[in-house]
């Protein structure tokens, strides 16, 4: 079996689902009106297992999702960045949902991943195709930025870097390594915008479960940390700013219950000048 060949990223299409499915909430927080169609029935399977685990996943992504797109609003709107990138872009959409004139999209993922999203955009009616410029790379073992520059990408203009559901599926050594090239190989001006599990402090059925979850899936959580700082710092980064999914979920939804655990999961802005701190 080639590597295009192999399966996508179940975590994918399970997020995938749950973005549809947030999407026709009577009054929805984040909208993808692609997300649904993507996942297909194995992503509705996936995302009815979770649900018997976790039942606030659904939000958990809604939150994440609303939030991101604000940022990608933001520093393409009337920040004027041109270039914004999608590390680990699984199903993400924002190429074609978020879309303005002169901004350009990379989706840098594995190939497999990949293979699998290009075959299915490409059977969904009004999904402007060319909307991201695909760099196919698997990051945790070859040098993404190289591949980057090869498909456009330009290193001495600034960019939004997003980096999404990502870091807890690598080890360690492959969060630091992505963090060094973003913060070394990139713009000063360039912004990073990732989430980041923390380090379990305590064990929880709940949690545990899900870790069992995605582990059978193939994708074991393998990082965490309760304070991501001094790596940042020590790839590179001057600057850094992080909401928990608490208080992210507060503004968006005027709600809080303790229950949901939405404050062991932060998303990190970091940068090497102060430009995180305009917003």
């Amino acid at each position: 079996m080639t590597t295009t060949e192999r399966k996508p990223s179940q975590t994918a299409v399970l997020i995938a689902a749950y973005r549809g499915r947030a999407t026709l909430r009577p009054k929805p927080i984040c909208h993808d009106p692609w997300a649904a169609r993507l996942a297909g029935s194995d992503g509705e399977t996936l995302a009815d297992q979770q649900d018997a685990i976790n039942p606030y996943l659904e939000l958990w992504t809604a939150v994440r999702t609303a939030y991101l797109d604000q940022h990608v609003n933001h520093w393409t709107g009337e920040r004027g960045y041109r270039q914004v990138v999608l590390l680990g872009a699984g199903l993400d959409c924002r190429a074609a949902r978020l879309a303005r004139p002169g901004v350009r999209y990379f989706e840098v993922d594995h190939p497999a991943s990949q293979a699998y999203k290009r075959r299915r955009v490409g059977d969904l009616a009004g999904y402007p195709a060319h909307a991201a410029t695909y760099v196919a790379c698997d990051f945790e073992h070859e040098n993404f930025l190289e591949a980057l520059v090869e498909s456009g990408f330009s290193t001495t203009q600034p960019a939004l870097i997003l980096w999404e559901g990502v870091t807890p599926y690598l080890p360690e050594a492959a969060v630091r390594a992505t963090l060094t090239r973003v913060a070394k190989g990139c713009d000063p001006r360039s912004v990073l915008l990732f989430d980041v599990l923390h380090r379990a402090q305590r064990r929880v059925v709940r949690d545990d479960d899900t870790r069992a979850f995605v582990s059978a899936l193939g994708e074991p959580v393998l990082f965490g940390t309760s304070d991501i700082v001094p790596m940042l710092f020590e790839s590179g980064f001057a600057h850094a700013r992080s909401v928990s999914w608490d208080e992210a979920c507060l503004s968006l939804t005027g709600t809080y219950l303790r229950e949901r655990e939405f404050r062991f999961q932060r998303m990190v802005l970091c940068s090497r000048t102060a430009t995180v701190h305009t917003m």
